[in-house]
């Protein structure tokens, strides 16, 4: 394989892990490469970057790749992070946004139990549009931060309060799920439309 193709392979795996980053093991490993040959795929990626005027840099901190923003383009990142219902929600974060919503307060780790994949993101991105916030924490070591719906999550739905939510069946199916997940980010997805 060429260098360009595999420098293109761990480009997406890179925006793939976020903020999680990769460190030189798990490229190699999913590349099914030597650890040198990784670190060279990685150190030529990082070349092109900074070679080319481009909006992201790769960085390594700690042994871990990722790709970040620039810090001189910073000023524009938070206009667009700050403006309000500026984007759609991603799948990830309508998920995440009806567990908590049927489960608060509720805790990330046990967010991921349910969903079964990572959720540090879709949390960080409810969390920025002011639709969850943090409610407590839990007791014991850790103390885990618990999250809940806000006022502008109530506001979004047109409910006066959490306990307007539909009731959820006791009775559940995969299908039937399917449907009702489908109809709840579907009705969501038209309401933060209508709110532009």
């Amino acid at each position: 394989m060429k260098m360009t193709e595999w420098k293109a392979i761990v480009e997406g795996l890179l925006f793939v892990a976020g903020d999680e980053g990769l460190n030189l093991k798990q490229i190699a490993t999913v590349l099914e490469v030597d650890q040198l040959v990784a670190e060279d795929i990685i150190r030529d990626l990082m070349a092109d970057y900074d070679e080319i005027n481009r909006g992201l840099h790769l960085v390594e901190m700690a042994g871990t790749f990722q790709l970040t923003t620039k810090k001189e383009h910073s000023d524009y990142i938070r206009k667009l992070v700050e403006s309000p219902s500026s984007t759609v929600l991603s799948q990830a974060a309508l998920e995440t946004l009806a567990i908590v919503a049927y489960r608060q307060p509720i805790t990330r780790a046990e967010i991921e139990d349910i969903r079964g994949v990572k959720t540090e993101r879709p949390i960080q991105t409810l969390a920025a549009k002011a639709l969850i916030k943090e409610v407590g924490r839990v007791e014991g070591t850790g103390r885990a931060i618990l999250y809940g719906t806000t006022k502008e999550f109530l506001d979004y739905f047109g409910l006066k309060t959490i306990e307007e939510l539909p009731p959820l069946p006791e009775k559940i199916d995969d299908e039937y799920v399917q449907e009702e997940a489908d109809l709840f980010f579907e009705r969501f997805q038209e309401s933060i439309e209508d709110s532009n």
